[in-house]
């Protein structure tokens, strides 16, 4: 298991856009993929659970990734959330 904390950037936070682009990006990957708000945990793969979590811009999160490409998966929702998820 591998895990990092990442502030969300996007001015509206993980709405239904970004939201879209991070769970695509999760879907990628074998890993078991969540995050965690608030103690609330969110299923980084599914867009419901994304959008419950309602994260606003300045939140932080903390991405954890579980399973056999876990470094890669966590390296590349990092890398996604710190370029905006397409904002």
């Amino acid at each position: 298991m591998v895990s990092q904390k990442i502030v969300i950037k996007n001015p509206t936070g993980l709405h239904l856009r970004p939201a879209g682009i991070l769970c695509k990006e999760a879907m990628q990957f074998k890993s078991l993929i969540t995050f965690t708000f608030r103690d609330n945990t969110a299923n980084a793969k599914s867009v419901l659970s994304v959008l419950g979590a309602c994260v606003k811009c300045g939140d932080e999160i903390e991405l954890i990734c579980e399973g056999e490409d876990e470094q890669e998966a966590l390296k590349t929702l990092v890398q996604a959330v710190e370029n905006g998820l397409g904002e």
